[in-house]
């Protein structure tokens, strides 16, 4: 009897309270406080909010040095491959290629042609399907089909692994990391795929609104207008300052973190 008693007067009080606040927040509402008020009131503080960090890729790098990196995805055709890397040995520039498995099956010599001439191979999965509807275990398999294919071509351990159509998830990324591999997406896209013209594509490069220290560039190996424009892109990149390097000379490999922006930042820089 006493227990329910004493459990009806706790009610009763909380009761009471409840009212109260509701009272305080009209009187707060009618002197034009803002609603943030009315939320905090009826929050919880004993609960924990348990939000998830999603997790990202690197869109490009925090850095001092002007330094940037070219980079172009392999999916589809390869007539232009001879023409990208006379220009990008002409300017005396180092890019990254991300494969695909079935363009390496298809074009094993412009493979070793592209590593032969110095530059970077990473990872664009074995098919370039949708991560994002893959479970771990398929996002593994699509990553280290295509990486047997390189190793087994050139003796070459890939480390860096771009999702196809730039999509990802925290399984997409996981899978990468448990690869080995670092995630790279880009912040200065050309837009090349869209087909808009030579100076469109020169323009949205030279004058993109990121286009900074660290920044990642993309284009694609069979993009129309890609083979006339890169020319002009990479001597214009060079007369605002910046040097052009791989992106595997451009990124952190350790102590590192990567912060709402898909900046990755390192832990020792003090500037």
């Amino acid at each position: 009897m006493n227990k329910l008693k004493n459990s009806f007067i706790i009610l009763h009080k909380n009761f009471a309270i409840r009212l109260f606040l509701i009272a305080s927040i009209l009187l707060v509402s009618g002197a034009g406080i803002v609603r943030p008020v009315f939320m905090h009131v009826f929050y919880n503080e004993s609960a924990e909010v348990n939000v998830s960090k999603k997790k990202l890729p690197i869109y490009c790098v925090d850095t001092p040095d002007k330094k940037v990196a070219i980079s172009f995805d392999a999916a589809w055709g390869a007539d232009d491959t001879d023409t990208l890397l006379e220009i990008l040995k002409n300017n005396d520039v180092l890019a990254t290629f991300f494969l695909c498995g079935y363009w390496v099956d298809k074009y094993p010599d412009e493979v070793k042609k592209i590593y032969e001439s110095g530059h970077t191979i990473g990872n664009h999965s074995n098919t370039h399907p949708h991560g994002n509807q893959l479970s771990l275990e398929k996002n593994k398999e699509e990553i280290m089909a295509v990486h047997t294919k390189i190793k087994d071509l050139l003796g070459y351990e890939m480390k860096l692994y771009r999702p196809p159509f730039g999509e990802y998830n925290d399984t997409v990324l996981n899978a990468a990391e448990a690869c080995g591999y670092y995630s790279i997406q880009w912040d200065v896209d050309s837009l090349d795929w869209k087909k808009l013209g030579l100076e469109h594509e020169i323009n949205q490069v030279l004058n993109h609104k990121h286009l900074g220290n660290g920044s990642i560039i993309l284009f694609h190996n069979d993009a129309k207008y890609t083979p006339d424009a890169l020319d002009t892109i990479i001597k214009g990149i060079k007369e605002k300052g910046y040097e052009i390097v791989p992106i595997i000379d451009l990124i952190y490999k350790d102590n590192y973190y990567i912060d709402h922006e898909g900046r990755q930042r390192s832990n020792d820089n003090q500037y």
